[in-house]
């Protein structure tokens, strides 16, 4: 008797909104504003956003475009963007996504890599395309989305091509390639992220049944993936204006407009995001009341952002901070009230930052720290619970790398029931299987008095009043570096570096975790990563640090 495969592709979600929703708003984007009018947003329904992908999805099958061929999506957070996603999905293409503020070097290094076989993509990005055509002399199936300059090819409107002409969805499954992420790079080159139709669809099952997610709310997200996950929820997106490759820079009176103007229920965005928001709307006295959920990430967020940006919203609204990384997504969740009810005390008295409790889906450990590949997972030696170790995690939303062997072979452990993703963050365990992240394992300082960890070390020397964010750093050959605390001040701080310094070692005096450091530095303004603009990249600020001390 013949079996059938489950069909998986999270597409069918959005086909499944629109059958039941099909004339609420799935994506709103803002335009221009005239005068003092109110701003206007461009729209699209639940039923127009399927039908589109399903031209999209047609498009590129008359195209010629296979099953599986992977096709670099260069487009700005827009309705096209939303709708070319859900197409490539429906055509069982696999989207090449790579944030292009990385630099020019890393960019084409992760195409390099990725080894696309199509652009879908802005003009100016085909432009260098052509111009580079040896380079890229294997990418047959290409998308102009605007207007063709000097080259051939279909474009997003040819793509489209006439009505709407009925459903298209390849049928896919669980293990099927659905897209290639790469990583941010805040610890090395940045490295492809192989997702699979079954991630996806467990994400949108973990986020949307952790928050309570329900059919019919308005989502403002400042990281552009998140609008797909909108889709699949029945969510309205509203596209925030800002720069989504310079969150930091944000206008926080332009996230308030369109939170007033759409009445947002949910918001996404990193911490360097709310660090902005909330002191717009605190100093303004402006309140946020439609919003029940923030939801941030990226990056541990210091509380002092979680009170501030709390204090702006109505009854019932809450701060969550999901903890994950590219290629595990999502771990664990914590919420504001707890931070700042019970952890942040532990947080300032340098035990580490709480990041909540594991995702159903999920399970972790805590083993032994180590360098070396792990093979199997008899291999591995768990910690007693307290003891800080590195975290290891599963679940059906863990990844592996794209044709990374080396890559696979350091981050992966073999397991009898499939394998463990190690996740490169260190910490502990408490009493209640919270996970408490003590920072990244390749930022740890081995001295020849012990181990030194970033999160704990900085979330004592923050509490400092002109500190806006401190890194600790090692200089020197690993087991006798030198301890460095390096710091950002906060804006219009300018304290003389000489008492700055003397207070600084008197705060590091007060705390076991810190004693020993007695090396502090004062830089202008922390290299962060482009995607949330909130890892601080240590390995450069080290080499920094070294020129500054002899």
């Amino acid at each position: 008797m013949a079996t059938t495969t489950q069909v998986v592709n999270v597409a069918a979600r959005l086909a499944a909104m629109a059958r039941e929703r099909p004339d609420q708003i799935a994506v709103a984007m803002p335009g221009r504003r005239r005068g003092k009018q109110r701003r206007a947003y461009q729209t699209i329904t639940f039923a127009e956003l399927d039908q589109t992908s399903d031209r999209i999805a047609r498009g590129l099958r008359l195209l010629g475009a296979p099953r599986g061929a992977r096709l670099a999506l260069f487009v700005p957070p827009s309705i096209e963007f939303i709708a070319l996603v859900f197409g490539l999905f429906k055509a069982g293409a696999a989207p090449v996504l790579i944030d292009p503020g990385m630099g020019r070097g890393n960019l084409l290094g992760c195409l390099d890599e990725a080894r696309p076989e199509g652009f879908v993509a802005v003009p100016l990005v085909h432009a260098i395309r052509v111009l580079m055509r040896r380079r890229y002399a294997g990418a047959r199936w290409n998308v102009t989305v605007g207007r063709r300059w000097f080259w051939r090819g279909a474009t997003y409107d040819s793509l489209l091509g006439g009505a709407w002409s009925g459903p298209e969805l390849v049928e896919t499954a669980a293990d099927d390639p659905a897209a290639i992420i790469f990583t941010s790079g805040s610890t090395g080159p940045p490295k492809p992220v192989l997702y699979r139709h079954g991630n996806f669809d467990r994400q949108v099952e973990e986020l949307r049944d952790q928050y309570s997610v329900a059919p019919g709310e308005i989502d403002l997200p400042g990281f552009p993936l998140f609008g797909l996950f909108n889709a699949a929820m029945g969510v309205t997106t509203v596209i925030p204006d800002m720069a989504p490759t310079r969150p930091a820079r944000v206008d926080p009176e332009r996230i308030v407009e369109a939170i007033g103007d759409w009445q947002v229920t949910q918001a996404f965005g990193s911490p360097a995001i709310w660090n902005r928001v909330g002191p717009y709307c605190q100093s303004r006295g402006i309140m946020l009341p439609s919003l029940r959920r923030v939801l941030s990430a990226g990056a541990p967020v210091d509380p002092r952002v979680l009170e501030t940006m709390r204090s702006c919203l109505g009854d019932g609204g809450e701060i969550h901070t999901p903890y994950g990384a590219t290629e595990a997504l999502p771990v664990s969740t914590i919420a504001a009230g707890e931070v700042l009810a019970e952890t942040q005390h532990a947080w300032r008295a340098g035990r580490g930052t709480c990041v909540g409790r594991r995702f159903p889906g999920i399970e972790w450990r805590i083993i032994a720290i180590t360098d070396e590949p792990i093979a199997t997972s008899d291999d591995v030696r768990d910690v007693p619970r307290g003891e800080i170790g590195e975290l290891i995690v599963c679940g059906p939303v863990v990844t592996t790398y794209y044709e990374r062997p080396e890559a696979n072979a350091a981050a992966k452990i073999a397991d009898p029931a499939g394998f463990w993703h190690r996740m490169g963050d260190v910490g502990y365990f408490d009493e209640h299987d919270r996970f408490w992240f003590c920072g990244r394992k390749a930022h740890r300082v081995i001295t020849v008095d012990g181990t030194l960890f970033t999160d704990p070390v900085e979330g004592v020397m923050n509490q400092h009043p002109d500190v806006f964010r401190s890194a600790l750093v090692g200089i020197g050959p690993q087991g006798q570096q030198r301890p460095v605390v390096v710091v950002e001040l906060r804006p219009g701080r300018s304290p003389p570096a000489d008492a700055l310094f003397a207070e600084l070692r008197q705060l590091a005096a007060s705390n076991q975790v810190t004693e020993r450091i007695q090396d502090f530095l004062i830089h202008p303004s922390f290299p962060v990563d482009v995607r949330h603009n909130a890892k601080i990249f240590r390995e450069k600020l080290a080499v920094w640090a070294a020129t500054q001390i002899g």
